[in-house]
């Protein structure tokens, strides 16, 4: 039986080409250094070493310096837009099964059309007791720029055609990692607001970040300007504080998962609990055993 292919979410040409204009243009970077700030911080917090460690698709060079900052060895990159060792397609990995100790990935793999085939691909090359340590935007980033911008085209046009890019939720990521075969899957999220003078100041951003509509079934023709002018309406009555700014929510979803090794913990096979759950209980309401 043949395993139908996953659904082509993004223009991943359009994609890649955006964000290489912006890291040439100098695009904002202040999500990625938040979050490669997170990176050292985790790194540090492990206590072994990682030889082979691969930097997968980051937009910039801050995973692979915050790599080489935790004391490890210098990254090869691989799918990042501004490669120079390896340039190749975080889709399809060209490495052999395990090749890496480590595997990073900084706000990037929220673009790929199919997340467990990814997740495979990772789990494979990673050796045994190898780490995979990514983030990617999660479901609640620009909750209010799609809201406002769902209820300004609905009320001009009568409908609503795709803006945002889907993210995914944090609850999902560590079943996805067990699924792919990692051990010890763990999902976290980071969120914090921003602020902004204006809907379109917000908008400007995020095209300067290489973060505009990418998606596949994107509308092909001009949106009307109407559309974004209703849309900052909206956006200031229902998400400006006092002082006029809007804000804008941002969620980074921390992914962690090993490739599986004997050395590591493992759940205890049914039945082999030595006390029952409800004398468990008991003891909780101040009773002992004994």
């Amino acid at each position: 039986m043949t395993t139908p292919s996953p659904p082509l979410i993004f223009d991943r040409p359009l994609l890649r080409a955006r964000l290489e204009r912006a890291i040439g243009a100098g695009a904002p970077d202040f999500l990625l250094q938040r979050a490669a700030d997170d990176l050292a911080d985790r790194l540090i917090a492990i206590r072994r070493d990682f030889p082979r460690a691969l930097d997968l698709s980051t937009p910039g060079p801050h995973f692979a310096q915050a790599v080489v900052a935790s004391g490890r060895p210098a990254p090869r990159r691989a799918g990042a837009f501004d490669a120079i060792d390896v340039r190749c397609d975080d889709e399809a990995l060209p490495f052999a099964a395990n090749a890496f100790d480590l595997v990073v990935s900084g706000l990037s793999l929220q673009w790929v059309n199919d997340l467990p085939g990814v997740f495979a691909q990772v789990r494979r090359i990673l050796a045994p007791d190898g780490l995979f340590l990514a983030c990617m935007a999660g479901g609640a980033s620009l909750a209010e720029l799609r809201a406002a911008l769902a209820e300004a085209e609905a009320e001009v046009t009568g409908g609503v055609s795709p803006r945002v890019a889907p993210f995914v939720d944090v609850r999902d990521l560590g079943a996805l990692l067990q699924r792919a075969g990692f051990a010890l899957p763990v999902a976290d999220a980071d969120s914090f607001t921003l602020r902004y003078d204006s809907f379109f100041a917000l908008c400007s951003e995020l095209r300067r970040m290489g973060a505009a509509n990418a998606l596949r079934a994107r509308l092909r023709q001009p949106t009307r300007r109407a559309v974004f002018l209703r849309a900052a309406q909206i956006y200031a009555e229902k998400f400006s504080d006092p002082d006029g700014r809007v804000r804008a929510t941002f969620e980074i979803v921390w992914l962690s998962g090993w490739a599986p090794h004997e050395s590591q913990q493992k759940p205890l096979a049914p039945g082999s609990a030595q006390m029952r759950l409800a004398d468990a209980l008991k003891m909780g309401r101040g009773e002992s055993c004994g």
